[in-house]
């Protein structure tokens, strides 16, 4: 998610508005390039880490620069071929997402929260040890929370944490990590990269596809279908 997934460093510029009828000019629905990829939008519901559904998801959709929603389609293939499917959990992420996991970062402890996400970490470390920041890349649009399922069931392969687990243990290369999840993460971050996605390595399921196609522009624009279509 960045939130861990909104660690990267260096976002330069302001969030952009909605363009005509708030829409997001080269961006695309995920769906409409591969239907074949499963989508668990963790943040246009009430599973994930605020326990609400977050500002600027009016629909549960993936949306990303075409660029980046081709080479998944493209990573998704070879997966398919070895018995797996790509689902993501987030992709672009409007600006008024990441401004509202910086105020809840400073609201009380939910205990059910904290003991899924974050059981190792004093709530008010969340910010400074970099799990929750300012700017996202996911708000540019070229960047992926994704995770393997395990086909014909599509079961959600073994990965060592669960998703937005805020601690070492969800680094991509992180020691003591079980046999089966090592093999999974080390398959996922080599099929993506294949395609020219890049893994954030605190976080197994975060991938940037570089180069991206909005290098410099943090959107603001909700998340809908609407705003996918040409």
């Amino acid at each position: 998610m960045l939130v861990v997934g909104a660690v990267l460093a260096g976002l330069a510029g302001a969030a952009v508005p909605a363009g005509p009828q708030g829409r997001l000019a080269g961006f695309v629905a995920l769906r409409d390039v591969d239907p074949s990829v499963g989508e668990d939008m963790r943040y246009a519901g009430p599973r994930n880490f605020t326990r609400a559904v977050v500002d600027g998801y009016e629909e549960p959709v993936c949306l990303l620069a075409r660029p980046a929603a081709e080479a998944l389609r493209r990573a998704q293939r070879e997966l398919l071929r070895a018995g797996y499917s790509l689902k993501v959990y987030d992709c672009y992420r409007p600006q008024r997402a990441v401004d509202r996991f910086v105020r809840w970062a400073g609201e009380p402890d939910d205990p059910a929260a904290k003991a899924e996400h974050y059981p190792d970490v004093d709530k008010s470390r969340l910010i400074p040890e970099g799990y929750i920041a300012a700017k996202s890349a996911h708000s540019r649009g070229s960047t992926v929370d994704v995770t393997l399922t395990a086909l014909p069931a599509r079961r959600e392969a073994d990965m060592g944490t669960a998703f937005d687990f805020f601690g070492p243990a969800s680094h991509t290369d992180a020691p003591g990590t079980s046999a089966a999840a090592r093999e999974n993460r080390l398959l996922l971050k080599r099929v993506l990269g294949a395609q020219g996605f890049v893994n954030l390595p605190e976080e197994w399921w975060h991938f940037t596809l570089r180069p991206e196609a909005f290098p410099d522009t943090a959107f603001d624009v909700p998340v809908s279908v609407a705003a996918g279509r040409p």
